[in-house]
């Protein structure tokens, strides 16, 4: 039995198909993780993943991942990589940033599952 290629994923396609900020919508699946989309702006919640690492990658914009040290800025083609386990808030002070992230599936974008946003597949 052959299983047919998955269809390419247009990124830019994809954010347009929603407004919502802090919503990742999961774009594909690699290896047990999803692969996601958000649009954010403003501050996130200050929170951890006890068991993976938080995966950011900037499409567009301008994104300050504050740490509890430090802040890391990134734009547009740069990523970050938050250890497991450590605190950290996405936040968006310039406007409006699109971001494509990857977490094993099920994890809670908050760290915490009554608070996690519910994740949506386009």
């Amino acid at each position: 039995m052959t299983v047919p290629a998955p269809a390419k994923v247009n990124l830019s396609e994809k954010l347009g198909q929603f407004t919502e900020q802090w919503s990742p919508r999961i774009v594909a699946r690699y290896n047990g993780n999803d692969v996601m989309v958000v649009r954010v702006e403003g501050e996130f919640v200050w929170h951890s993943h006890p068991d993976t690492d938080d995966f950011f990658l900037v499409v567009d914009g301008e994104l300050d991942i504050e740490l509890r040290d430090r802040t890391v800025t990134l734009g547009s083609g740069e990523l970050f990589v938050v250890p497991t386990g450590v605190e950290h808030r996405p936040v968006a002070r310039r406007g409006e940033v699109k971001l494509l992230l990857i977490e094993p599936r099920g994890t809670p974008n908050t760290g915490d599952e009554a608070t996690a946003a519910v994740k949506v597949e386009i």
